[in-house]
C-alpha cells in the first residue's frame, strides 16, 4: 500500500466520493475540502503528496487557491480539474503553478494514472536537485534551492520555472523542441499546445536576460525550439 496523500478539493460531493474511492482503491489515503478556503487551508496546514483542486470553488477559485499555495512556497503537485473545456483556463491553470489539467467529464481510471505520472515525475526531480551547482557565464543555478543567483541578484522562480531552466542547463547547447520541454518538465502530452512552455521561457527570460528583446542565455531556433547557450 502506498503512503501517499492526496487533498481533493471540490465542491460536488459526487465528484468528491467518486474520486476518493478510486484513488483509495489504488492504495493512496485522501482528505476531502469542499471550499477553496478550506481546500488552502488544509494545504498549507497539512502534508500532502498531491492535491486535485477543482477551477470552480465556492469561496476561492482553484486558480487563486493555487496562486497562494506558489506564493507561500508549497510546491506540492497539483492536478486541476475543471468543468470548462478552456484554452485560457488551461494556460492560466499552469502559469501559476499546477502540474497537470484534467477536464470534466474524466475516466476515474485516467484520474489515477495522472497521480501516479506526476508523482513519479515529482520524485525523479526531487533525485535531480541533488546535482551540483550549475553555472554559465554570470548565472549560477542552484537545484536544492530552486533558485539561480545573476550578477550578484538571488532569482526566486515557481516551481515549473525553475524546471525548465534547470533542464535547459542541463541540456546547454542542445536545441530543445517545444514538445521535448514538455515531456520532460510537464510530463504529459498537451497534444501539440506549447503556448505553456513559450509563457514559462518569457518569464525566465525577464529575470535572466539583460535585455528580452535580444536574449544571450535561452535562444530561440526557429522553426525548432529554444537552446541554453553561453553568451558570447
Amino acid at each position: 500500500m502506498s503512503s501517499n496523500k492526496v487533498l481533493i478539493v471540490d465542491d460536488e460531493e459526487s465528484i468528491v466520493t467518486l474520486l476518493q474511492y478510486n484513488i483509495e482503491k489504488a492504495g493512496f489515503q485522501t482528505v476531502a475540502a469542499y471550499t477553496g478556503t478550506e481546500g488552502l487551508e488544509k494545504a498549507v496546514t497539512d502534508s500532502f503528496d498531491l492535491i486535485i483542486l477543482d477551477l470552480m470553488l465556492p469561496g476561492m477559485e482553484g486558480t487563486e487557491v493555487c496562486k497562494q499555495l506558489r506564493q507561500k512556497q508549497i510546491d506540492t503537485p497539483i492536478l486541476m480539474l475543471t468543468a470548462k473545456d478552456d484554452e485560457f483556463d488551461k494556460v492560466l491553470g499552469l502559469e501559476l503553478g499546477a502540474d497537470d489539467y484534467l477536464t470534466k467529464p474524466f475516466s476515474p481510471k485516467e484520474v489515477v494514472a495522472r497521480i501516479k505520472a506526476i508523482l513519479r515525475r515529482s520524485n525523479k526531480q526531487s533525485s535531480d536537485i541533488s546535482m551540483p551547482v550549475l553555472k554559465i557565464a554570470q548565472l549560477s543555478i542552484y537545484p536544492e534551492q530552486y533558485e539561480a543567483i545573476i550578477n550578484n541578484e538571488t532569482l526566486s522562480f515557481t516551481r515549473k520555472e525553475f524546471e525548465l531552466l534547470l533542464y535547459l542547463a542541463k541540456h546547454k547547447g542542445k536545441v530543445l523542441s517545444r514538445d521535448q520541454l514538455l515531456s520532460a518538465v510537464w510530463n504529459y502530452d498537451f497534444v501539440g499546445d506549447t503556448r505553456i512552455v513559450d509563457v514559462h521561457v518569457s518569464h525566465l527570460r525577464d529575470k535572466i536576460e539583460p535585455d528580452t528583446k535580444n536574449p544571450v542565455y535561452i535562444k530561440t531556433i526557429r522553426g525548432l525550439g529554444y537552446k541554453m547557450e553561453e553568451p558570447s
